[in-house]
C-alpha cells in the first residue's frame, strides 16, 4: 500500500489548539468498524456505547518534562529533548542544531546538569550521557519543559490538561491524547456499571509523530517504545480473552502494548520493546474497539485504525468528521470504533 493511500484534506482550522473544559465534553463520532455507520455524540455519552464486562485498557503513562535549552562549550545554545532511557545516565534524545552536536559535544543546562553526546543513532538522534548533582528526576522537572506536538502553537496554561487523570509512570515524551477525555467521574461511572478497568505503561516516544518517509507503507521502520504489564494487568486480559468478553483499547498506545505483548496469543507480563506497526493486513489478536482521536493524514496511526476497520471507512468517517468541524489531533474530538450492533 502506498502511504498516500491515507491521505485527506484537513483545514487548518479545525487542528485543536486548546483542550475542552471539561474533559468529556470533546464531541465523539462512533463508528462502526464493519458497516461505517456513524453516531454523532459527546465523550459523555460513552458509557452507553459499553456493556457489562466490557475489559478497558488504558496507558498510565505520564509526560515528562523531556525539552531542555542547554549552551555548547563554545555558547551556542542547543535543545536537547529526551526520548528514550537507556540506563541510569544515557538517553536517546533530538538535538537541535543536529548538525553542530557531533559526538563529543558537551552541552550545560545548569550548575547540577550536563550531557556529552557519546554515539549517533539510526534516525538521526543521539545518545547522550547525562552528569547530575541530585536526583536526575527532580532536576528535571525543574529544568524541563513538557513538549507539546509541533502542530499546537498556543500556550497551555494549565501543563495537567496535557495529561490523563490517571497517570503514574513517568517516562513519555508525547501523551496518550486518547485518554485526555476521561475524568476521575467518568471512569468511576464505567466501573460502576460492571466494566473493568487495567491498566498497562508504554513510554510514549516521538515515533508516534514521525512521518513515513517510504513510497510504500511496508518499507516503514517503527521507532521503538518500551512497555510493560503487570501480572495482574496481564491475567485480567487474558480472562477477559478467554472469556469472549470484549477489549476496548484506549488510545493506539494500548493497542500497541496489547498487540505487542500478545502475538502468541496470550498476553505475557513484564516489561519489553516493540515496534510494531499495524496497518491494514494486521491480525489481530487483543483488540475489539477502540477510543482514539483523530490523527494526522498519512500517518501510521491513521493507518493503525483502519487496520481496525478499512481504510475506505475511516477515510469516509474523517471526511464526515471534517464536514461536521470535529476538532482534530491531540487537544482534539474522539472516536470510538467498534460494532454497533451485537452479534
Amino acid at each position: 500500500m502506498k502511504v498516500t493511500d491515507f491521505d485527506y484534506d484537513l483545514p487548518k482550522e479545525l487542528i485543536a489548539q486548546h483542550p475542552m473544559e471539561p474533559r468529556d465534553h470533546s464531541r465523539l463520532l462512533v463508528v462502526d468498524k464493519d458497516t461505517g455507520e456513524m453516531e454523532h455524540r459527546h465523550f459523555y455519552d460513552l458509557p452507553e456505547y459499553l456493556r457489562p464486562g466490557d475489559l478497558l485498557v488504558f496507558n498510565d503513562t505520564r509526560v515528562i518534562p523531556a525539552r531542555l535549552h542547554g549552551f555548547k562549550d563554545t555558547g551556542a545554545h542547543v535543545e536537547v529533548f529526551l526520548l528514550t532511557r537507556m540506563n541510569n545516565t544515557d538517553w536517546e534524545v533530538l538535538v537541535r542544531p543536529g548538525k553542530r552536536l557531533q559526538v563529543g559535544a558537551h552541552i550545560r543546562f545548569s550548575d547540577d546538569l550536563a550531557c556529552t553526546i557519546i554515539d549517533h543513532t539510526d534516525f538521526g538522534g543521539r545518545i547522550a550521557r547525562f552528569e547530575f548533582d541530585g536526583v536526575f528526576e527532580e532536576i528535571l522537572d525543574r529544568l524541563g519543559e513538557v513538549p507539546l506536538p509541533p502542530y499546537i502553537t498556543a500556550e497551555l496554561e494549565d501543563k495537567e490538561r496535557y495529561q490523563t487523570v490517571y497517570n503514574r509512570a513517568p517516562g513519555s515524551a508525547a501523551a496518550p491524547t486518547a485518554g485526555l477525555h476521561f475524568t476521575k467521574e467518568l471512569l468511576q461511572k464505567i466501573q460502576a456499571m460492571g466494566c473493568e478497568e487495567v491498566f498497562v505503561t508504554l513510554n510514549v516516544g516521538l515515533g508516534t509523530f514521525r512521518p513515513v518517509n517510504e513510497e510504500n507503507i511496508e518499507d516503514h521502520l517503527m521507532h521503538r517504545e518500551f512497555y510493560s504489564i503487570t501480572p495482574e494487568a496481564a491475567a485480567a486480559i487474558n480472562k477477559a480473552r478467554a472469556e469472549g468478553r470484549r477489549i476496548v483499547a484506549v488510545g493506539t498506545t494500548a493497542v500497541r502494548t496489547l498487540e505487542a505483548a500478545g502475538t502468541a496469543g496470550t498476553i505475557k507480563a513484564g516489561g519489553n520493546w516493540t515496534n510494531i506497526f499495524i496497518y491494514p493486513g494486521f491480525q489481530w489478536h487483543f483488540v475489539d474497539a477502540l477510543v482514539t482521536n483523530f490523527h494526522l493524514p498519512q500517518s501510521t496511526l491513521l493507518m493503525l485504525v483502519s487496520a481496525l476497520s478499512t481504510r475506505e471507512i475511516m477515510l469516509h468517517t474523517y471526511a464526515e468528521a471534517v464536514k461536521e468541524k470535529y476538532r482534530f489531533f491531540s487537544f482534539g474530538d474522539a472516536m470510538f470504533i467498534t460494532k454497533l450492533h451485537q452479534d
